[in-house]
Parts: structure tokens; sequence; C-alpha cells
């Protein structure tokens, strides 16, 4: 009773669509033809017929018969629903031997040039054309093609436009308004016997074949383009205060498609239907049974569905069906049965993989030692599970990833109590160094200074252990001082205090940490910003250093524009391989160019050298950024610059340490801020003043050095995170 019930009731639904798709036809008074060319809603020939005036078609027969025009003056050749497209004929630009040229445009700002279905064409073997067009939010776009040959035997053969006598260049995504501008390199004048023009337009690739006899005597004005449409939303919402409008974004059985992040979109039929989508009866269900579009057997019987066909067997199967579906559900029930056992045996094993990593790791060292420093519990290192870190990151989704680079991937995570963190997945583990790895990931994790990146814990259940940080979100001083949008927040206020915020840091570590800690990869993109305070990144490369050794014998790791050439000859690694290092990055601040750059002359090639060559020449300020000197600040900038100038010194005894130069950085700040330390009446007290910013300087480190030094860190020098997890946070 209940499937008789559903059969009617399927039988009434069909009727009404039926109906309503009928009346709708018997109500649309639109012309839907003109001339050989169908005209589709949300086309029309009037505008009362159309979706909005950017879909009219203007439908003439001044010339005899109907013809469509789009525009002023594009000839309609076919329109398409399924594609999304609207084939027209556009203009070909030409330069003839001692005659003008044209330069023909195509105006159609609503809809794009498709990249897919047209080239840009060339014809000619003394000719040159450009192509220029607005793409991505009217962002200007120009490219060219050119081509030449001295007589018909060295073109191309028919039907092959390979760069002799014709070229042909791809058309990129979302072009708009295009021209096209041609030209000959010798005015026609040496092959003019066999070409006398220069030919150029965009074409439908697939209706247009080269032959030699175009370069003699090409005759066509206007060949074909696809261009691809698409409706706004704001016109669909407009459509929708009009109840004589058909539904909006699409109609029934159908599925909208909006075009990457912008506010247009197209609709397609749901597989199974056919028909307009765009229409208010949207699209209508295909009878596969009728149109004979199934793969039933000729033991089945073909039932159509709604969107889909169904393939019922005969009477005569019924039998060997009941054996076949008892044979499926004893199957199904050993396949199950089966499935569970495994699942249970696949849960010990990865349970049992788990424990195995983390004692390889050093899980059991690490959980030991912050045992044994239970005055550090509020600052030392974490450990995470897995699945903590799965779920924070959504199980690794890519749209998660903050940062890649050589070593391995950053991860954006959300933890279970909200805090928002930066999760470093690496790609190199080395077994050999797990007992200096937990050392070091101690001692960094109770780095508590503001300007250094705090390391929260670590993962070490995954086969390479998992590093957590804190999330610092408005990016790496690299992209503010090179992206030219952020640069222009970068004041001279803000760039002295970065610079003086990243001395500090690195004087801390330096001297102030408990055990000496020489970061080895000073550089713009190892330095974060949170809003406009610096934080130091990326200790992938580090190396703890005895408080008894003032130098360390390591292999030289760096980054090439910034690495100290002393480091690099000697092997000789000290604190004053990152006063090199910072040197450059102060540079960086004042010029606004990068470190190293093979797109600059080769005298500029490398930034450090090229600044020192212009401040012996008193170049300074053709070098710096011209927004940040004022008059009021340019004896500031030439202080900054000098002691630029002192840390980038070949001999690295010759540099300052860390501390003067954070020290002098900070000295500046504070003559910023309270000007009248530099007035006549108080110049007796320079020195006095600078003694107090000196003894303020060297207390706070004292505080740093009271408050960590922590005896049971090992007084060895390695390169553990290097080893054993790299860590580089330069993609970010």
């Amino acid at each position: 009773m209940a499937a008789i019930v559903m059969v009617i009731r399927s039988f009434l639904i069909m009727q009404l669509i039926v109906f309503a798709a009928t009346a709708a036809a018997a109500t649309d008074s639109c012309e839907r033809r003109c001339g050989d060319v169908d005209i589709p809603y949300p086309f029309g020939t009037t505008a009362s017929c159309a979706l909005d005036k950017k879909f009219l078609i203007n439908c003439t027969g001044s010339s005899g018969q109907d013809i469509p025009i789009y525009g002023k003056n594009l000839v309609v050749s076919n329109i398409s629903i399924e594609n999304h497209e609207m084939s027209i004929m556009s203009y070909v630009a030409r330069k003839c031997y001692n005659e003008s040229k044209n330069r023909p445009s195509l105006r159609v700002s609503m809809f794009t040039i498709s990249s897919s279905r047209n080239k840009f064409t060339v014809m000619g073997c003394d000719s040159y054309a450009y192509l220029f067009g607005n793409q991505n939010n009217n962002q200007n776009y120009s490219t060219g093609c050119f081509t030449r040959c001295e007589n018909l035997a060295q073109v191309s053969a028919d039907g092959s436009c390979s760069g002799i006598g014709c070229c042909q260049i791809d058309i990129p995504p979302g072009l708009k308004n295009i021209s096209v501008d041609v030209y000959s390199f010798d005015g026609q004048k040496n092959v003019k016997n066999f070409n006398p023009c220069t030919y150029a337009f965009v074409v439908e690739e697939d209706r247009f074949s080269f032959s030699q006899a175009y370069l003699g005597n090409f005759t066509e004005e206007r060949q074909p383009l696809v261009l691809d449409w698409a409706i706004d939303v704001n016109t669909c919402d407009k459509g929708l205060q009009d109840q004589g409008r058909p539904f909006c974004p699409c109609g029934g059985n159908s599925t909208t498609h909006h075009l990457n992040d912008s506010s247009e979109y197209y609709c397609n039929c749901m597989d199974g239907y056919t028909g307009n989508p765009y229409t208010r009866e949207g699209c209508q269900d295909i009878d596969e049974c009728q149109n004979h579009k199934h793969n039933c057997s000729a033991n089945e019987d073909c039932v159509n569905l709604q969107g889909n066909f169904t393939c019922k067997p005969k009477d005569d199967q019924l039998l060997v069906i009941k054996v076949t579906v008892d044979v499926a559900v004893g199957l199904i029930a050993l396949v199950v049965s089966g499935s569970w056992l495994y699942l249970v045996f696949k849960r010990r094993k990865l349970i049992k993989l788990k424990e195995k990593f983390f004692e390889q790791n050093g899980g059991y060292i690490l959980q030991q030692r912050l045992s044994g420093q239970l005055e550090y519990s509020n600052d030392t290192a974490k450990i995470f599970t897995e699945e903590e870190l799965r779920k924070a990151t959504l199980n690794y989704d890519a749209s998660t990833i903050i940062g890649r680079g050589g070593f391995g991937t950053v991860y954006k995570g959300v933890l279970a109590d909200n805090k928002i963190v930066a999760i470093k997945k690496s790609k190199i583990v080395d077994q050999s160094q797990t007992e200096q790895f937990i050392n070091e990931v101690i001692v960094l994790s109770r780095i508590n200074h503001r300007n250094v990146v705090k390391l929260l814990g670590c993962c070490l259940e995954t086969e390479v252990p998992l590093l957590v940080y804190e999330f610092v979100p408005n990016g790496t001083l690299f992209e503010n001082i090179h992206e030219d949008k952020k640069a222009l927040n970068l004041n001279w206020e803000v760039r002295l205090g970065i610079a003086a915020e990243t001395a500090g840091a690195l004087s801390y570590l330096h001297s102030a940490a408990s055990t000496p800690i020489i970061h080895r990869d000073i550089k713009s993109s190892n330095i974060l910003l949170d809003k406009y305070t610096a934080k130091v990144s990326d200790f992938g490369a580090s190396r703890l250093v005895p408080l008894d050794q003032t130098e360390v014998a390591t292999m030289v790791q760096g980054t090439l524009g910034y690495l100290d050439p002393e480091y690099l000859h000697t092997n000789q690694l000290t604190e004053k391989s990152d006063v090199y290092s910072f040197g450059v990055v102060v540079v960086e601040l004042l010029t606004g160019k990068k470190a190293l750059s093979f797109d600059r002359p080769e005298e500029e090639m490398n930034l450090a050298k090229y600044f020192l060559h212009s401040l012996k020449q008193g170049r300074l300020f053709e070098i710096v950024e011209s927004n940040i000197v004022k008059e009021e600040n340019r004896e500031q900038v030439q202080e900054v610059a000098e002691l630029a100038k002192r840390c980038l010194n070949l001999r690295g005894d010759d540099r300052p340490t860390m501390k003067e130069i954070a020290m002098e950085l900070e000295g500046l700040r504070k003559m910023k801020k309270h000007p009248w330390v530099t007035t006549s009446a108080e110049h007796s007290n320079m020195e006095e003043v600078q003694y107090l910013l000196a003894e303020t300087s060297i207390n706070s480190n004292d505080y740093y050095q009271h408050q960590y030094n922590d005896g049971s860190i090992a007084n060895a020098a390695y390169d553990s995170i290097r080893d054993h997890l790299a860590l580089d946070f330069s993609g970010r």
C-alpha cells in the first residue's frame, strides 16, 4: 500500500512540473532566436527578456537578414549555456607597406577572454605585435609575439603556426578590455613582394588554421573569438526584487559555481538533468530509458528515476538474485567481522609505534629532566600528544599552512584552550642527536624574552618530532620591508624600534641566557612582527656555547647575503658572526633593498658591499629609502648607518658586541622620545645620561641571568636542533 501511495505521489509531482514548464513556455513571449543563433536566457533581445543590460543582444536586420549584435558592433555567432561561453567575431589588426595601421580594441568589461579557447596570433615575415588588456581587478597586462622570415620556403607549413611566418601565444585567465597593436621591423620593405602586411588578432584556436597564402592576401576583417560570461551576485539580487524574474541564483536541479573568490557565478544542470539552469523551471530530468542512454542488459528492464535510472531484473532472474543476496549478506558479515579485527590490531600497532617514536625521540629523557626542574614548571617545555596537534591543525589541513621551507612545513593551530600556536613539522631527523636535542628544547623553552619567539613544547609521538611555538600574526620583517603596501607603514621610528628590539634580543641570547646562544642565521625573514614588535625566530641553526669559550669550530651554515665572511673562511663561529648578519638587516631597514638580488647590477648585487661603497663615497642618502628620511632625523639615520658600517667590518674583532649595539640603538630611541637630552643646556650631562642608559641595559641583562641560570644544562657545544630537527621559518 505504501509503495502505491509513493508511486501516485511521484506521478502527481511530475505532472505539476510538466504543467509549470508548459505554463512558463506559454507565457514566455520573448523572441529566443535571431537569424541562425539561439538567444537563451539570461540573454535576450529586449530589456524585459534579458536578466540585465549586460546580457542584452540587439537583433538587427539592416543587412537584409537578422544578425545578433552585442554592444556596439560585436557580431554574435553562438551562445552556450552549458559552457557559459559566447562566440563573437572580432576585428583583425593590420599594418601594410606604406599604409597606416589600424588598432582594433575589444571593450567588453563585463566578460573575459576565454584563456582555454583562444590564442593571440601574429602573421607576417617582418612582423611583431602587442596585446594589451586588464587582468585581475583592472591591473594592466601586456604581451607580444614576433615572426621573421626571408622567403616563403622558410614559412611554416599550412596548418602549423610554429613561429616562422606565424606565431601564437596563450591568453592568461581573466583578461578583459583588449587592444592589439601591430608593427613591422623594416616596414615590410624586404618582404613586400610576398608579404605586404602584418596581421594580428585573438582567435578561437579550433576555428583558425594557418595557410602560407594568408601572407600574400589575408582578406578576413573579423575572426571568431570566445568570451566567458557569468552572472554577478548583485544582478541576481536585483532580479529577486522583480517577481517576474527567474529564481536566483540558479533554477531547480542545478548547481552554482563561483568564479574563484569573486562575486560572479554560473550555473550547471546536475547529472541526469538537462535544460536551462537560469530559468524558473530550471533543469528537467533526462529519461535515460527512452533515450537509450542506459547500460541495462538484455535480461533487465530499465526504470527511469529522477536524475538517474535503475536496471530491474526480469522475473526469471529473481531466484538467482535471491541466492546472490543471501551469499552477499554472508560475505558482508564476514568482511565486517574481519574489518573489526583488523582495526583492533591496527590500533594496537599504532599505539606501539607511538611508544617507539616517543622513546627514540627522547621522550622519557625529557620527562625526567622536566620532573627534576619543578622550579621552572611555568616555563619549561610541554610534551604534547599527536592527537592534540592533529585536532589543532584540522588533521594538518592545507588551509592551516602558514609557511613552507626546505626543512619542513609550519601550520597554524588552535589548541583545546583556544590558544593559537605555530606548529613546525620537519622533514629531517637524526637519531644520533637525541640527547642534545632534548637539552636544547629545555634551554629554548625557558627563554622568556619579549623579543624572542617562545618555544612552548614539542610532540615526540611521531617519527619526526613536532615543535610548538607561540603564534606571531603579522608576518616576517622581510615581507613588511619588501612588499610595497606594508613598507609604507614602516616609518623611521618603527624601523629604529625593530632594530633596537632585535639587538636587545640578540644581546640577551649572547650574554644573559643561562648558556650563551649564537643564532647563526639572523636575517629579515627570521624576524617576525607582532604588530610592530620584533620577535627573533628560527633557532634551527643555533649553537649553545659553553661559558668558558668564545668561539666554536663548526661547519658553515647560514644564508648568503647575511653570512659573516670571516666565519665563511675560518669555520670559527663567534658572537660577532651574528653581529655581521644583524648589520645586513639594519642596512635592509635603511635601504628597503634585499640582501642579495641577482636582478640588480653586479656592483649592487650584494647589499652589504654596495652599502659600504656608497657610504665611503658619501652617497648614503642616495640609497636610503626616501620615505623614511626627514630633515629632523637625518643625523639619526647617519648614526644608525655608521653603526651598521661597524657591524659589517670584515674582522670580527673590530665589530661591536650586541650589548654595545643594543645600548646604542636604545639610546637613540630614548633621545628621539626625549629631545631635551641633546639640548645645549644639558650637553654637559650627556655622559651621565649615557651612563644611566647603559646601567639600565646591564641591570636588565643581570635580571635574566639570575632568573634563568640553570646549572643542570650541560655546558657543551653542539648542533642538536640543526642535526636532529632543522627549523626554518623562512617560508612563513
